[in-house]
């Protein structure tokens, strides 16, 4: 049976206890997406969640934390140029891998060390 997948709704990517400031600063700040309001039900765990040009990322707390260096989410970008001279003006990583055929692609790092792709398709012309 195939089921309809409508859309990824959001990632969650783990953070260890108090490092919400640190994410704040990288997804809010370096990224430039918006914080959301979590559900009342939840604020009790902490984390904090951000939305921005079609993808969500929750970043929950882990108390023994360890970063994904491996796992991460891929994320289509319009112009990453751009988002890697951000990223490397915040002095964040910025690692460009060639290997990805029909798309330039780059990966990087949050402020805990987890891993994330952002991709940008190749077009013709």
């Amino acid at each position: 049976m195939a089921f309809a997948f409508e859309r990824l709704h959001h990632v969650l990517l783990a953070i260890p206890p108090g490092g919400e400031d640190a994410a704040r600063a990288f997804y809010g700040g370096v990224l430039g997406m918006t914080e959301l309001a979590k559900p009342e039900s939840l604020r009790q765990r902490g984390g904090c969640w951000f939305r921005g040009g079609g993808w969500e990322v929750h970043l929950g707390v882990e108390k023994d934390f360890v970063a994904a260096r491996k796992a991460h989410p891929g994320v289509l970008v319009a112009d990453l140029d751009a988002l890697a001279a951000a990223l490397g003006e915040a002095g964040r990583p910025v690692d460009w891998d060639p290997d990805f055929p029909g798309h330039r692609r780059l990966y990087s790092c949050d402020d805990h060390g987890n891993r994330l792709e952002f991709l940008e398709p190749v077009t013709a012309g």
